[in-house]
């Protein structure tokens, strides 16, 4: 608790009526004007009044804004004037006050295309919400200049243009599997048509038999392939075009959504830059006014003084308001980000594992295919182990032969 001391500081002697000092918790003394409720760092000259250069004092907590502290609800509760802005650094100085030198003071916050991140120089440790797993909702909210170098890209576009292409790739792999399935089942089509062709169907014996049965594998290596088409189609090709289309749907959904809290980031820190500019401007006038006091005291002069007050009062809760519906939407453009980038994420995962399977099962079915295919010669190798050229010669000769006796010469 703030302990009064009622109309005297005992480094500088008595006060000007209605001043009291106080001392904060931090050891610092200030002073409130217990008519106006004013409150300031700087000993009050004797002229009534606001005294120059005033510094507001503010609550233990501070609301740090685009490299600014934005005063809170006031230790004192003020009616005039409990509005402050200033560049962000240690303990509050009072501009021009010889008891405390002035120091170098660095922005706490910058703000980039209407987001607001720590200062690099002061930025406190920040830890990665996903450690040690390269999460896209870990690596992607500031933006980035594009290829050319001329305009910037929101991390999220990056993501997003990710996602897209991963579609365009699986459409093409779509698209491939859809031309292997016209190789085979053309390839199916001429087996069978020349497993049909007459051409030597006149050999005979073993090696006849053999030459039969090789062109009969070509009518059961076709119906392999097309079996193997009519597969790779069913359970290939459909699943990956019917995945790219939920997909597609996922990513517009997506993107509208994020798109839309990123253009109300924007004007809610449309409204706060109108907002500072307008403080900045009633602050202004109130110190021309209060300079005008001190230089000629009029009932005239302290009512002007009093509206410059409340204006800058109304000023100041603008501002305070514009902050919190800043910080509002970019609080609620954070969140989605997260939810929305694991989602990105989960898609990509799921897009990966789904390719991944179903190309095993191509090349699962492709071996299924190089098995009944080597089944489907196995018995013309059996028949060509054997073929046997004194065999079918006896068989030819049984069928064919005209007779045993061999000639013999002519006797006179």
């Amino acid at each position: 608790m703030a302990t009064p001391q009622t109309g005297e500081d005992t480094l500088n002697g008595h006060l000007p009526p209605g001043w009291q000092s106080y001392m904060s918790p931090q050891g610092r003394r200030y002073y409130v004007n217990t008519f106006t409720n004013e409150t300031t760092w700087e000993r009050p000259s004797s002229v009534p009044g606001t005294p120059k250069s005033p510094v507001l004092l503010t609550a233990h907590s501070v609301l740090t804004v685009n490299g600014y502290y934005i005063s809170g609800t006031p230790i004192h509760q003020l009616d005039s004037g409990h509005m402050s802005l200033r560049k962000a650094s240690g303990d509050p100085q009072a501009p021009g006050s010889p008891a405390a030198p002035r120091r170098q003071s660095k922005e706490s916050s910058l703000t980039i295309n209407c987001v607001t991140f720590p200062h690099p120089d002061v930025m406190p440790e920040q830890q990665l919400l996903k450690p040690s797993e390269w999460s896209y909702c870990d690596y992607f909210w500031a933006d980035k200049k594009d290829s050319q170098g001329n305009n910037t890209v929101s991390g999220f576009e990056i993501l997003l243009q990710k996602q897209l292409k991963g579609k365009q790739m699986q459409k093409e792999m779509a698209e491939f599997v859809r031309e292997r399935i016209k190789i085979e089942e053309e390839y199916a089509k001429n087996l069978s048509k020349l497993s049909q062709n007459s051409l030597a169907a006149q050999e005979e014996g073993t090696l006849g038999e053999a030459w039969a049965q090789l062109k009969k594998s070509l009518a059961d290596e076709a119906e392999v392939h097309l079996k193997f088409s009519s597969k790779l189609q069913s359970e290939v090709e459909k699943p990956l075009l019917n995945f790219r289309e939920n997909f597609k749907k996922d990513m517009k959904k997506c993107d509208h959504h994020i798109a839309d809290l990123r253009k109300h980031l924007a004007s809610r820190y449309a409204a706060v830059e109108k907002a500072r500019k307008a403080l900045t401007e009633r602050q202004k006038d109130l110190e021309m006014k209060t300079q005008q006091l001190e230089v000629k005291l009029s009932n005239k002069t302290e009512e002007e003084i009093k509206k410059a007050r409340r204006k800058s009062t109304q000023a100041g809760d603008d501002l305070m308001r514009c902050v919190d519906l800043y910080n509002q939407a970019q609080s609620k453009w954070f969140e989605e980000m997260v939810t929305t980038t694991l989602e990105l994420e989960r898609l990509e995962v799921e897009r990966v594992e789904m390719i991944r399977q179903h190309l095993c099962q191509y090349t699962q079915l492709r071996h299924e295919t190089d098995m009944f295919n080597q089944s489907t010669v196995e018995l013309v190798d059996q028949l060509l182990r054997k073929v046997d050229p004194a065999k079918d010669r006896e068989l030819w000769v049984k069928e064919h032969k005209t007779g045993d006796i061999r000639p013999v010469d002519m006797e006179i």
